[in-house]
């Protein structure tokens, strides 16, 4: 069963600027850029007119990761504590139907595991479990972070097999709390 989505690319946009307060030169992207630094030398400010985004600090959507909802940031990057180097952004297709993640102790699919169709806020304190190192995203898309309550770094998680969290670059990242994207940014 394919999952239904809605607000592909024609929906989604978001500008880039250079300088705070939405000055200097402008990227206007509707779709996902693994490269921005072609367009801009840096970014201090953006906004998002129609739908959601995910920013990189690094190219092909690796580093730090920031959701972008529709809305001015016109110092955004000094309100994420991020530098000025967004290297490229992803967007975030619209899901409406049910969101479905397994997460697993063990890299590989391998431990304890829980099935998921709700947010969770603390995996310690509902399923006992101190680390996730893979999952399995079947349904929904899905916000990954690294402290309970929805707080510190995020990664952001799509219907797809995630082995090991490790060889993704985020070793040093344990996932503590997730949450499902469903906001209605359009």
């Amino acid at each position: 069963r394919l999952p239904r989505i809605f607000g592909m690319n024609m929906m989604s946009k978001i500008v880039f600027y250079e300088e705070r307060n939405f000055q200097g030169r402008s990227y206007e992207c509707m779709s996902d850029c693994p490269d921005m630094s072609s367009y801009m030398n840096r970014c201090h400010s953006c906004r998002v007119e129609r739908g959601c985004f995910m920013v990189y600090d690094r190219t092909n959507f690796m580093g730090n990761q920031y959701f972008m909802r529709r809305g001015e940031y016109a110092d955004y990057m000094s309100m994420m504590g991020m530098s000025d180097c967004i290297r490229s952004c992803r967007m975030i297709p619209m899901h409406r139907g049910s969101f479905r993640m397994r997460i697993y102790e063990r890299e590989n699919f391998q431990g304890q595991m829980h099935e998921l169709m709700e947010d969770c806020d603390n995996v310690m304190d509902r399923y006992g479990m101190g680390n996730i190192m893979s999952c399995n995203v079947m349904e929904g898309q899905w916000l990954m972070y690294e402290q309970p309550q929805f707080r510190g770094r995020m990664m952001y998680m799509r219907p797809g097999e995630y082995r090991s969290f490790m060889s993704m670059g985020s070793n040093s990242m344990r996932f503590m709390s997730m949450r499902r994207i469903m906001d209605s940014c359009y």
